[in-house]
């Protein structure tokens, strides 16, 4: 019975694995529809668009899925989602902001507040909490089976043209200008660097820790939200325990 219970719960954090990852897909083929139908579907001649087939392709999101989502935007499917963004604070003052892609506010509005205030947060006005972020590039390279030490690294993204250079014991972090991204990321590819996410981000100026009496509840707080299929990022200025320890 023991194997059997142990099979059972592997397989049951794959199901939720394969469901998480179900979801992204969903979130990124909204992204994709919306940016091939502003733009047109050739991400050659469309930047919003490479940079969404970016965070696609770095998500290892099927190329069958891409291309559905960029063959219903070239079928003229007339909906039209809203880009959205809300505020709120969680517990400790944590700032929280959501970016949603939605084609009912109403709904969206009410489930965002839901979410929030559910789990002892509150809702802010607009600007109350966007002020403590900044727009950022981001970039993440896996270091297993890479033989490129901290010094290239650096080296590297320096001369890409990158800000800065976070590194830990399993991959190396890369910030940039947003309005230098491309170039960054088409420096670093060219070098050979392949990369596990590939993103335009929010990073808060400060962070906070979570109340050790909170850390449950804020974290229920952030899965409501990311469940929530309208919901593509949420941000927060959380300095979470494992921060502590890698620093």
């Amino acid at each position: 019975m023991s194997g059997h219970s142990k099979w059972h719960n592997i397989q049951g954090r794959k199901n939720a694995q394969d469901a998480k990852r179900g979801k992204i897909f969903q979130k990124i083929s909204r992204e994709l529809f919306m940016a091939a139908k502003q733009g047109g579907s050739d991400p050659d001649n469309n930047p919003s668009l490479r940079l969404v087939m970016d965070k696609a392709r770095a998500a290892n999101m099927p190329k069958d899925n891409i291309k559905r989502a960029l063959d219903k935007a070239e079928g003229g499917d007339t909906t039209q989602y809203d880009e959205v963004q809300y505020e709120g604070y969680g517990p400790a003052g944590i700032g929280v902001l959501v970016e949603a892609l939605t084609d009912n506010k109403n709904r969206t509005s009410s489930d965002v507040r839901v979410a929030i205030t559910r789990h002892g947060g509150t809702m802010a006005g607009a600007g109350a909490v966007s002020y403590m972020f900044n727009r950022k590039g981001y970039f993440v390279i896996d270091r297993e089976g890479l033989d490129v030490d901290e010094d290239q690294m650096l080296e590297a993204v320096l001369e890409a043209g990158a800000e800065d250079l976070q590194t830990s014991d399993d991959e190396f972090e890369i910030y940039t200008d947003p309005k230098d991204f491309a170039a960054v990321r088409d420096a670093l590819e060219s070098q050979g660097f392949h990369f596990t996410t590939s993103e335009l981000t929010m990073v808060p100026e400060n962070t906070v820790p979570i109340p050790e009496d909170k850390l449950e509840t804020f974290q229920n707080m952030i899965d409501a939200l990311e469940d929530n299929d309208d919901v593509q990022n949420v941000y927060t200025s959380a300095k979470w325990p494992d921060e502590d320890l890698a620093n």
